[in-house]
């Protein structure tokens, strides 16, 4: 499969070229800063440090996209979703998990009319 073209970062004044939006210098960046500014206080302590370890954890036991899977494909997952958000009182248990690629959490949300 080809490669993205490579473009120029869009942090203004940037010229590295990425294949995503920003470069991997302020990438990090950014994410802080949306979480800083957009997020409230209770997402961010919902998805902290320890998020961070139960995800990395769970990606390593489960590499493969379960949809992907499903469909007879073999794609790397990429994202942790949970099958009941905490919002509505799911928790970080592995029963309540699935390891999706990008596209299908994206595709997923998006059939279920969230964030878009």
């Amino acid at each position: 499969m080809p490669y993205k073209p490579r473009k120029p970062c869009a942090m203004r004044g940037c010229r590295e070229l990425t294949p995503d939006r920003y470069c991997e210098a302020h990438k990090k960046q950014t994410v802080k800063d949306y979480n800083k500014n957009n997020r409230d206080k209770a997402t961010n302590k919902r998805y902290g440090r320890k998020w961070r370890s139960i995800r990395g954890a769970f990606l390593t036991r489960n590499p493969l996209c379960e949809m992907c899977k499903g469909a007879g494909k073999l794609t790397p997952a990429d994202t942790v979703h949970h099958l009941v958000r905490l919002a509505d009182g799911g928790t970080h248990d592995s029963d309540n998990l699935q390891a999706l690629c990008h596209e299908c959490h994206s595709r997923l949300h998006a059939s279920e009319g969230d964030y878009f």
